[in-house]
């Protein structure tokens, strides 16, 4: 469990960390903002489009042999994006080609990085019987959820004299190397005791805890396995309220780097800038793992409940952080932020998956995997876009978004009844 648990978690943190300090490497070689959010969104985009796939192979090629290669790419993609950018700080390569070769080398990563967490979730169920599997299973996503908070904290550390900002991609190369040999060296062959495939696992991102789980291939008979329509009426509007809410959480996240240097007036200090990028995106993670790990559970909250309250306190707290002048304004209004998409999040999901019989469960998960993938291919890049025209422009249009989704889910999200 504890290679388990590290595989799951480097795969998280690496990303998050970058997610942290890009943009203040966007401004130290003067790149425009929107080309440092749509390297993020290039990734993404591969990660939604190969994920499926590497689910299904973990089945066909072994659960052991696709966490190896999720890994691999992990640490390729983080080495090289690291030279590449300590390259280009260092003057030896031109902005434009650092970029080139970086968005190049994130491939690896949304193409490759996307079989590890599928294979995790397929090894765990295989091999647990039905009372261990819930509590296997909350450990290894716990995992993803944690590395979402682990990224930002610690990648200010990693800023090195020599490397510099570059520091914490090639940090978390050489920790996914030890991850690599730990896995080759010390878990045991995937021979499977229970039949299980392995979920999508959304693109991590520091938006608190992924929900992977793990779908019991007995608990469903393939001949009488219907396809379920997006047209639906049973969960149609979940997956509207998934996807405006996702809108707005993706610009979010997707502005708030840049918004830091600019209120700030980090541009010409990018260092610093990352350090408190990090310390803002850590204190949204938290936020959110306080909603999904404490909030949800020990309030005993309904889908329906969470989605509008979430939605509300997301409104509100993207306002608070537009209307931010300094540090502590922004650590406040990020984290109220990203207390309501922490309530929203698992609450739109919950939804779906109630509104239909055990049966479309396979189904409905699919829809909300491509539903969460979805927003982070082109919302980050809008939002940067409009806040570069005018912040407050971003932060209305999130808003709105929000208000929205308060408005018509009152009356379009049905209260909660059990699927039969």
């Amino acid at each position: 469990m504890a290679v388990l648990f590290a595989v799951m978690l480097v795969a998280a943190a690496g990303n998050t960390a970058m997610q942290s300090i890009l943009p203040a490497i966007g401004a130290k070689l003067r790149i425009p903002d929107v080309w440092v959010s749509l390297a993020f969104s290039w990734s993404a985009l591969l990660w939604v489009l190969t994920a499926p796939y590497w689910a299904r192979q973990s089945d066909k090629r072994g659960r052991k042999v696709l966490m190896a290669r999720g890994i691999i790419g992990f640490f390729l993609s983080m080495a090289l994006c690291g030279l590449a950018l300590w390259a280009g700080l260092s003057g030896w390569l031109a902005a434009s080609t650092t970029f080139i070769l970086f968005a190049l080398f994130r491939s690896l990563y949304g193409g490759f990085g996307s079989a590890s967490p599928p294979a995790v979730q397929a090894y765990v169920a295989a091999r647990t019987d039905a009372e261990e599997r819930t509590q296997a299973l909350s450990l290894v996503s716990s995992s993803f959820g944690l590395g979402t908070v682990i990224g930002p904290a610690v990648a200010p550390f990693f800023i090195l004299p020599i490397f510099g900002l570059a520091g914490p991609l090639l940090v978390f190369a050489i920790i996914g190397m030890i991850v690599l040999v730990m896995l080759r060296w010390r878990l045991p062959n995937d021979t499977p005791r229970f039949a299980a495939r392995g979920a999508i696992a959304p693109y991590p991102l520091s938006a608190g805890p992924a929900e992977p789980t793990a779908e019991d291939e007995n608990d469903r008979d393939p001949a009488t396995q219907e396809s379920l329509g997006w047209r639906d009426e049973r969960v149609r509007p979940w997956l509207y309220a998934g996807f405006f809410g996702g809108q707005a959480q993706a610009m979010m996240l997707g502005v708030i780097g840049f918004l830091i240097l600019d209120r700030l007036h980090l541009r010409l200090k990018p260092d610093e800038g990352a350090a408190i990028t990090g310390i803002v995106l850590m204190g949204g993670a938290f936020a959110t793992l306080l909603a999904q790990w404490g909030l949800i559970p020990l309030l005993k909250m309904t889908p329906r409940t969470t989605v509008l309250y979430g939605a509300a306190f997301g409104g509100t707290g993207i306002i608070m952080t537009g209307l931010a002048q300094d540090m502590h304004a922004i650590v406040i209004g990020f984290a109220f932020a990203s207390l309501g998409f922490g309530l929203f999040r698992p609450g739109f999901t919950a939804g779906a998956s109630l509104s239909v019989p055990r049966r479309d469960q396979g189904s409905v998960a699919g829809m909300t995997a491509s539903i969460n993938g979805s927003a982070y291919i082109i919302s980050p890049a809008i939002g940067v876009l409009l806040y570069n025209w005018h912040a407050m422009a971003a932060y209305g249009l999130m808003a709105a978004f929000c208000a929205w989704l308060v408005v018509w889910g009152w009356s379009a999200l049905r209260q909660d009844q059990p699927a039969t």
